[in-house]
């Protein structure tokens, strides 16, 4: 979990991936996104979490290299049925994170350049040198 500091407008992490919390309440913003208040006991901090980055508790925790809304660059051209779709070094974010795709971790990933979302898997992407996106 990351979050932008109020002194300093770099991301700086809050809870590392992975970390337990209990929903204490939960809220909209901007209508269309649910925010969860998170209380991370052992961290001692309540963090405002989007639903999509939680899992449930029951959930097996599958380590990822990315996470929702980073940015990452293609480490290889991709294609769809030989046709190359999106190019080696192509920059997009992550929309959504499969812990559970078939052959390990992929993504979601949308391709602004080229117009696209494709499913990624993890070992065809690499992080940007300045990857403080949110």
């Amino acid at each position: 979990m990351t979050a932008l500091s109020p002194a300093n407008a770099r991301a700086i992490y809050l809870v590392r991936r992975g970390s337990v919390g209990y929903a204490k309440n939960i809220g909209t913003f901007l209508q269309d996104q649910i925010i969860y208040s998170v209380d991370f006991i052992e961290a001692g901090l309540l963090v405002g979490c989007r639903e999509e980055e939680l899992i449930p508790i029951t959930e097996e925790w599958i380590p990822s290299r990315f996470e929702f809304r980073e940015q990452v660059k293609t480490k290889i051209a991709l294609g769809i049925n030989g046709k190359v779709i999106v190019p080696q070094d192509t920059v997009g974010q992550v929309q959504k994170v499969l812990r559970d795709a078939p052959g390990g971790v992929a993504y979601h990933v949308y391709f602004h350049d080229v117009d696209k979302t494709l499913q990624v898997p993890e070992t065809a992407l690499e992080a940007l040198q300045d990857n403080t996106t949110l």
